[in-house]
């Protein structure tokens, strides 16, 4: 098995004149929980996408357990799974079929995929609601399905992109349980987010991008200096504003 379960070299992708991730270099190790945090805009979403096989880069190169996305996609998507921001689902299959075709689709024997597929609609809370279309899930339960079709095939590397927003505190405490579990026995998990405390406590490794650029990789102690990664983040990042100007917002009377 190779060391490194994502090994990012020199992606780049802009978008008419705007680049969007400027020739990143990154390697995930395997069996890690991996963070990736950023401001909006950052590149987090595209860099991902190129990684997973989602958007061709316009240079550079990411292998996927050893395999090259790009020029073996069959044998590297095999190992993974992914839940992409912002694609939709066939929302007009029920819950438990989703996660059924998502399953049949990879080429799983068709009793296996029903008891996975009950089985992760357990942990995921939504036994109650797999004959519902995913049309009329809320925003925490089409999450919580689309990663179920993630999971499904057992992948070596689970690529999540925001995977805790709209999902209530329960369901993430749940979510992190299940993820926990699949890291401790061997999986890798890299996960974008935007709240700095959750993956201080969940990652064991962090990278910091910003207008494309990749400001800090490492562990989250080694990234984090002592520092809050918040604090730390700002550091980096920069950007962080005023409230001067806003006298009008104070409701007390002098």
């Amino acid at each position: 098995m190779s060391q490194i379960a994502l090994d990012i070299r020199g992606l780049a992708k802009q978008f008419g004149p705007k680049v969007a991730v400027n020739n990143v270099n990154l390697q995930v190790p395997t069996g890690s929980f991996y963070g990736l945090v950023g401001p909006n805009g950052a590149g987090k979403t595209t860099m991902l996408s190129m990684a997973t096989g989602l958007l061709r880069p316009d240079s550079g190169q990411a292998l996927v357990n050893g395999l090259d996305i790009w020029a073996q996609p069959q044998e590297a998507k095999a190992t993974l799974g992914v839940l992409a921001d912002g694609v939709r689902q066939f929302d007009r299959l029920t819950g438990r079929q989703l996660v059924s075709y998502s399953g049949l689709l990879r080429g799983m024997d068709r009793a296996e995929v029903a008891q996975r597929t009950e089985d992760l609609l357990r942990v995921m809370d939504l036994s109650n609601d797999g004959d519902k279309l995913v049309v009329d899930y809320s925003a925490g339960m089409t999450k919580k399905i689309s990663l179920a079709t993630a999971m499904i095939h057992s992948p070596k590397l689970l690529v999540l992109d925001e995977p805790f927003e709209a999902v209530d505190p329960v369901s993430a405490a749940n979510i992190r349980d299940i993820l926990n579990d699949y890291v401790a026995y061997g999986g890798t998990v890299i996960v974008s987010s935007h709240v700095m405390d959750l993956v201080q406590r969940m990652c064991t490794h962090v990278a910091v991008i910003a207008g494309g650029v990749l400001k800090a990789q490492g562990s989250v102690d080694d990234v984090r200096g002592g520092m809050s990664l918040e604090d730390r983040f700002v550091d980096l990042v920069g950007g962080r504003g005023n409230n001067e100007g806003l006298s009008w917002l104070r409701t007390s009377s002098n």
